[in-house]
């Protein structure tokens, strides 16, 4: 079972001891990612989260890589539009160590305008990675378009906003937005009583403060197609979905998995096994403080397009009408909770999943009472799901590749 502590100057701290394993798991969860900034500043939050791994006041970006690898431990971070997540995983008997690099890369980066410049090209070179995967380009152009303002920007930023970046612009930022009231603190696995009043003596000196909330953002239906040199056209559909705190999550998940979560899944048989039309197909969600969405995506041959566009549509439509089978829904149930109680068997996965929670929704459900929601869902409330979500009316398309325009593959669809 978890505890919570919160510290007066607003930084939460969950933690839960895993006492049959060997490890721990450490991670500074920060309420602030790209939806957070203004738009000559796109980019900051992942800029910043590159940085940490630079020069501190007291250690090079070398020697903080070689200190953690010598206690064999994994330190590593990511961005979200919402968050910013810099954790690590050691054996116990390192945990000390491990807390106090990342206390240290959190509390007293150096933003060396040298290391800068160096990163801003290594930010660059990822931006023209993701720039290269079909797939990335036509879920940042959905969101774009889906989004207007600092949700739909991508968390990387772009060139024109990176290369005005300073170190002191960066830390002004983290300074702003690094809050004691933004900040959770996750810690499971094999610990004590004397590790978290080392996280408590790190974390007690910042000021006090209340967490912070983003400009809302909605959804608004748009049909995008970018002509790009590809093998295959890469296509995106996409309806409006709850957000990542609402009670109707739980349903939106199976209804996810049933329609494009697994190889028994509709999707996934009916457009590759019985017709071969594609190599993958699969449903997702994107989940957000105040709004979500439920996608498709697929790549398809240009001569086969108009074939498997139409039968997507006719699975959606399938899906609004009628629902799932009984049978559908025990598979969904058991997919998603397998994947759920196996992730929370590693302390860094359990780690990760209550940071996140305590940062979305102010709690952490146990596995049990995740079990529990998920248990609960009828095939009646998924109808009623798919049928308020699954509108034509709310329907978006982005397509990538060598493409026609997007308002034909919508009638395609046929929705």
């Amino acid at each position: 079972m978890h505890e919570i502590i919160r510290l007066e100057n607003g930084v939460r701290i969950i933690c839960e001891r895993m006492p049959g394993v060997r490890s721990a798991a450490f991670g500074i969860f920060i309420n602030s990612g790209s939806r957070n900034e203004a738009p000559g500043e796109n980019g900051s939050a992942h800029f910043i989260e590159h940085m940490l791994f630079k020069r501190t006041e007291k250690r090079s970006a070398a020697e903080l890589a070689f200190d953690m690898d010598a206690i064999g431990g994994q330190i590593n971070a990511f961005t979200t539009r919402e968050a910013t997540c810099f954790y690590a995983r050691v054996l116990d008997t390192h945990l000390n160590t491990a807390i106090d690099l990342l206390s240290e890369m959190f509390f007293e980066c150096a933003f060396d305008e040298t290391e800068l410049e160096s990163e801003r090209g290594v930010i660059l070179e990822e931006i023209g990675m993701y720039e290269d995967t079909p797939d990335d380009v036509c879920y940042e152009k959905l969101m774009a378009c889906c989004y207007k303002g600092a949700l739909g920007r991508p968390v990387l930023g772009k060139p024109s906003t990176l290369a005005g970046m300073t170190g002191a612009g960066l830390k002004a930022y983290k300074e702003a937005h690094y809050t004691a009231g933004n900040i959770v603190v996750s810690l499971c696995g094999n610990y004590d009583e004397s590790h978290l009043r080392r996280i408590e003596a790190c974390f007690a000196a910042m000021p006090k403060s209340k967490a912070t909330k983003p400009r809302r953002a909605s959804y608004a239906p748009v049909a995008v197609a970018k002509r790009k040199k590809t093998e295959q056209n890469q296509f995106c559909i996409a309806f409006p979905s709850c957000p990542s705190n609402s009670d109707e999550r739980f349903a939106m998940n199976l209804l996810s998995t049933a329609l494009g979560g697994g190889v028994s899944s509709r999707l996934f048989q009916n457009i590759r096994e019985k017709y071969g039309l594609c190599y993958s197909i699969y449903s997702f969600q994107s989940g957000f403080l105040d709004t979500g969405m439920l996608a498709v995506a697929t790549a398809v041959g240009k001569d086969t397009e108009t074939k498997a566009l139409g039968l997507i549509g006719d699975e959606l439509r399938a899906l609004a009408n009628d629902g799932i089978t009984q049978d559908e829904l025990d598979r969904a149930r058991e997919q998603v909770k397998s994947s759920l109680v196996m992730g929370l068997e590693s302390a860094n996965s359990r780690m990760l999943k209550m940071g996140n929670s305590m940062l979305v929704m102010g709690r952490s459900l146990t596995a049990d009472e995740l079990l529990e929601r998920y248990d609960s869902v009828t095939r009646e409330e998924i109808l009623a799901l798919a049928q308020s979500h699954l509108n034509p009316k709310q329907l978006s398309l982005s397509a990538i590749g060598k493409v026609e325009p997007a308002e034909e593959y919508v009638k395609v669809l046929g929705l």
